[in-house]
Parts: structure tokens; C-alpha cells; sequence
């Protein structure tokens, strides 16, 4: 290994193996995230939080590579670091219904091996919502809602970093100096005017989602989308909450609100101008709102916080007094443990446990695998949960209301009456794509990463100008792409030369990877166009051949089905087209 930049003495005593080879594993890593990102120097951090815990996220990639970490002893982190949620509540598994073969047994084992390198256990996703009023700093955080809520709201920096790469963080207290770490990327590159009300809390989980939902390909956004946005009004804690967590779901990390956040800095023009009017909300509601049987209500994707907890009991009160119970505990709400205690402190658990809500610790929405023989529809208050749990990650029927019409449908289940929904029944909106045909003789250089001496592939190429979101998108089994409206959906990517701009979505991706990989239904070798976390660090741990900042764009000038070959030397990757799939 070379490396390009100058290593502190303490992480470069790390990269030869002085300190076990779990740190030289996460330092090698860190070195490749700093050549890949074209970073100068490396920076202390002075906390991280992980992601990838859940079974269903993580996958047998994430166990297996936990595993591989296991046994050393000099294998501990170095900075204060805290633990994304699990896929369950360990203590109401006969509740929640889990019909998974030895999930709890699995959960354990993740969780135990976080624990053993010295994570504390919180399993939030939320953790800038536990009673700590100044978070600030240099942090790697990879929760996408924790880091465009942080970034947006508080002084912690933070990159939009994956499970694998802020563990790596962890392990080793160091990151590259990059991406938004400098004060030149923290800048609106989206102007997004509203001009309706916004006066409920999913009001504005709809916003964020719309926004990632207008962005072009031919948008230069490299550090992803980051709205300005004005014309809002006054926000709680949790209207500030939710449109983060929705505006994460396309890879925004971070955003400004007039009047809700500090002032942006000044731009000369912006990629893309977006005008948000009633006719996008009222639009989104109608497409959103159940239209057949829902089975179970969930609450708290991100994990409620109080005000949300206190919010649903109000309304469950209203019922309550008129002598109403949910059945069937139909309503699950999700909390982290320190906000679980504040609401059975302060009597908000009673009313709605005894209104008949299930409430939840440690886990989400999304991170949960539900008994499909009971749960085949959920509503919602959140975009952030619509958005994973209709992926490939649950595949379920998934419908949004604002929390007063998800109560209500949780106390009444013939509110709606009808078949339940299908995923095919909704409409598909297919992914902006500006790709064309190439043709002709198409040679360029790139680069490659630090880890990688040597290699030479060949093979056909898999092209797309769409980001690629791996958790809940790509069959984790079959390597197949698995997103309506996608480009290369229903296209499978084993031993393919992948080629697209970077991974988008939940920063578990990585593990996703990692498993497709280990299996051998992953990629042949992958390129990205943009500086990618949530690729590059499954390509560095397991040897996949990476390459990155091309000449020219290899995204415009191969197609799908040319034969390529790849070569890397001296850091460099020579590539070109050997046969057009046009040509025979």
C-alpha cells in the first residue's frame, strides 16, 4: 500500500499492524476514503455512530464480518461511539409477532460483537434526541437522519458516512479531512420556494421526500442534494425532524431553513430551482392515503421522541374518554430507551398502553421484519419509513396520515374497508435518467485506491447515471436490482463491471454489499463517478476492484453490454471498450 497523503504517525502505526489487525483493517480503509475523496490531511473526530445492526439491514454481511473482527483483543475503539437501533424490542418479541428463523439469536450476536469492540449500545437512530442540548464537534456519524438533522440544526459536522466507515472512525479516532468538513462544500446547491401551509408534522416529511424526488441526474451535486429552502414557517423540534429524515432518504446531509437553521452561505445560482405549492401536497397525500384494509399503524421512524409520544396520546385520550380501545394492539409505536423512560416518567406510557399501543425500544420501523401472515399494510405518519419499508427491505403496502388519521385508523380497522393495496397497484414515477447511447472507440484513466496494488478485469459492463440504493433495492440473495422506475430495475449485478455516480439511501450499504460479495452475486469490479462512503468501503475490506475519477465520464461513453477491460498499475486504471453490444 502507498498512500497518497501524508498519515499521522498514529494511524500509520495502526495501517503497519502495530495495534492488531482489526485497526489495520479500519485504517486501511480511512486511507482509502482519504485517496478516493482527494483529501490532504486526516482529522481527529471526537465522536461516531454506527449503523448496521438490525438482521434484516445487515445481513449476513454485516455477521460475517463482525465475525472476521472477532478475537482481538487490541480490536477496541478509541472514541466515544453509540449504536444505530436493532430489528426488534428483545423483551416484547410475542408481541411484535416476529415469524424470522433465530432472529433473536442472530440480533444478540450483532449487537454483542458492537458491544465487544466497546460501542455503547444505545440502539437509536436518533441520536442527537437524548437530552444533550449542545452536540458539536467533528463527528462520523452514519445514520442518514442523525447526520442532515445535525449538520442542519446543530455545530456537529459531520459527513454522510456509512456504517463501515464511521466504524472505522471508531476504531481508529481518525477521518479524512473532506466533504463537508470543509466550509467551501457546506453550500445550497437547490433553492426550494414553499408557498403552501405547513402546519402538521407530516407536512413537512412530505416536503423532504418531494425534494429528493424532483432531482435531475445532470444535477452537479457531489457532496448530494442540499436545499435551501424558504418561506416556512416557525418549526418544533419535530417538523424540523421529520423533513431532515425524509430529505436523507435521496442523500441530502444537510439543508437551510430560513429563519430554522443559520443563515446559508451566498451562491452565484443553483443546480435547480423546485416551488412547492398546495397542489404537491394536497397531490402527495392523495397518492399517499390508504386505499384498502391497514392491518398495523407504526409511529416513530426516526424513533419518536417525546413530543411525538405525547402527541399520539393526546389523541388516543380524546377516544379513550368515549370508552375506546385500539384492538389487537394495531398501533406500534417507536421509541429510543431514554425517551421510553421520560414518557414512563412522566404518565404518557400509561395512557398509551393503556389505550392499547404497543410501544417499542431499540428498534424502527423499517429495521423490523413483520409477520406477513398478520401484516400485510401499514400506515404511517413518515416518509422516511414509506420509503424503506415499500423497498425491497419489507416490500409492504405502505400508506401515509398525518398522526391524528393514523390513530384513528388504529382504534377503527373498518375506518377503510377493501382489499389491501399491492406495490404494483400505485403509480411509478421512472428515475430522470439523461443517459445516452455511445458509440465509437472510448479509452480513459482513472484512479485507483491505496489497498489495491494490482489487478486486471474484464468483462461487460452494467451503466447507469442513477445512484444505486443497495438496502432494500437490491435482491441481497440474487444481486438483482429491485427499484420500479429504476433504470436497471429487475437487472441482476454479479459479475458485471458496475459503473454508476454512487450508492444513495441508507448508509447500511456497505453490508449489503459486503454480503452480495461474500456469496458471489456481487459485481466483477465498480466504479463511481462521485466519492461514494457507502460503496468504496466494501470494495476496500474485500478486494473488489475499485476505480474512481475518471478523464472522461465512463458513464456516458460505455453502455450496458460493452465488453470492458480494466487495468490497474502504479495507482493508475487504464480502461476501454473492447466491443460495443450494438456491435455483435
Amino acid at each position: 500500500m502507498s498512500p497518497c497523503v501524508d498519515v499521522p504517525s498514529e494511524l500509520n502505526s495502526m495501517l503497519v499492524g502495530q495495534h492488531g489487525p482489526t485497526k489495520q483493517k479500519a485504517a486501511r480503509l480511512v486511507v482509502d476514503l482519504a485517496s478516493t475523496a482527494g483529501a490532504s490531511e486526516f482529522v481527529r473526530v471526537s465522536n461516531a455512530h454506527v449503523s448496521g445492526v438490525s438482521v434484516i439491514t445487515g445481513g449476513h454481511g454485516l455477521r460475517r464480518f463482525l465475525a472476521d473482527l472477532s478475537g482481538d483483543p487490541l480490536g477496541k475503539i478509541t472514541i466515544p461511539t453509540t449504536l444505530n437501533s436493532a430489528g426488534c424490542d428483545h423483551e416484547k418479541m410475542e408481541e411484535m409477532g416476529i415469524d424470522y428463523p433465530d432472529f433473536l439469536e442472530q440480533q444478540f450476536e450483532i449487537v454483542h460483537s458492537y458491544s465487544e469492540l466497546g460501542i455503547e449500545a444505545t440502539l437509536s437512530c436518533t441520536p442527537y434526541d437524548r437530552g444533550i442540548e449542545d452536540v458539536d464537534g467533528i463527528g462520523s456519524w452514519a445514520e442518514s437522519n442523525a447526520v442532515c438533522f445535525s449538520n442542519s440544526y446543530t455545530s456537529l459536522v459531520t459527513n454522510r458516512e456509512s456504517g463501515l466507515s464511521a466504524l472505522a472512525t471508531a476504531l481508529t479516532g481518525w477521518a479524512p479531512k473532506w466533504g463537508l468538513h470543509m466550509d467551501e462544500n457546506r453550500i445550497p446547491n437547490i433553492f426550494v420556494q414553499v408557498e403552501c401551509e405547513m402546519e402538521d408534522i407530516t407536512d413537512w416529511s412530505i416536503l423532504g421526500d418531494w425534494i429528493g424526488k424532483q432531482i435531475k441526474p445532470e444535477w452537479n451535486l457531489p457532496w448530494g442534494p442540499m436545499p435551501r429552502i424558504s418561506g416556512l414557517p416557525p418549526a418544533t423540534f419535530e417538523m424540523k425532524k421529520a423533513l431532515t429524515a425524509a430529505a436523507a432518504n435521496y442523500g441530502c446531509p444537510m439543508l437551510w431553513a430560513d429563519g430554522l437553521t443559520p443563515d446559508p452561505p451566498t451562491v452565484q445560482s443553483y443546480e435547480g430551482v423546485l416551488n412547492f405549492k398546495e397542489s404537491d401536497l394536497s397531490e402527495r397525500y392523495r397518492d399517499l392515503s390508504p386505499k384498502g384494509k391497514v392491518d398495523l399503524v407504526v409511529i416513530g421512524c426516526p424513533q419518536a421522541s417525546v413530543g411525538e409520544a405525547r402527541t399520539t396520546a393526546a389523541f388516543m385520550r380524546s377516544r379513550m374518554e368515549l370508552g375506546e380501545k385500539i384492538p389487537d394492539h394495531r398501533l406500534w409505536v417507536f421509541m429510543s430507551s431514554h425517551n421510553y423512560d421520560m414518557i414512563e416518567a412522566d404518565g404518557t406510557l400509561d395512557i398509551l398502553e393503556e389505550g392499547g399501543a404497543l410501544v417499542l425500544r431499540d428498534t424502527c420501523p423499517e429495521v423490523t421484519p413483520y409477520n406477513r401472515s398478520r401484516y400485510n399494510h401499514l400506515l404511517t405518519n413518515s416518509l422516511k419509513a414509506e420509503h424503506y419499508l415499500t423497498s425491497g427491505l419489507n416490500k409492504m403496502p405502505t400508506s401515509v396520515a398525518k398522526i391524528e388519521d393514523c390513530v384513528s385508523h388504529a382504534f377503527d380497522p373498518s375506518l377503510i374497508t377493501g382489499e389491501r393495496p399491492t406495490l404494483s397497484s400505485g403509480k411509478v414515477k421512472k428515475s430522470i435518467s439523461s443517459k445516452y447511447v455511445a458509440k465509437g472507440d472510448f479509452s480513459t484513466e482513472g484512479r485507483g485506491i491505496p489497498s489495491q496494488d494490482e489487478w486486471s478485469v474484464t468483462g461487460k459492463a452494467l451503466v447507469t447515471d442513477v445512484p444505486i440504493t443497495y438496502l432494500g433495492y437490491v435482491n441481497r440473495d440474487t444481486g438483482v436490482i429491485e427499484e420500479p422506475g429504476h433504470p436497471l430495475d429487475g437487472i441482476e449485478i454479479a459479475d458485471k463491471i458496475l459503473i454508476y455516480p454512487k450508492g444513495s439511501g441508507s448508509t447500511v450499504a456497505p453490508f449489503v454489499l459486503m454480503g452480495l460479495i461474500y456469496t458471489g452475486v456481487g459485481p466483477l469490479a465498480i466504479i463511481n463517478r462521485d466519492v461514494c462512503p457507502l460503496t468504496l468501503p466494501a470494495a476496500s475490506l474485500l478486494g473488489t476492484p475499485y476505480a474512481h475519477s475518471f478523464e472522461n465520464d465512463p458513464i456516458q461513453e460505455i453502455n450496458t453490454g460493452d465488453e470492458v477491460r480494466m487495468e490497474l498499475m502504479n495507482g493508475k486504471v487504464s480502461m476501454y471498450v473492447m466491443s460495443r453490444f450494438s456491435e455483435g
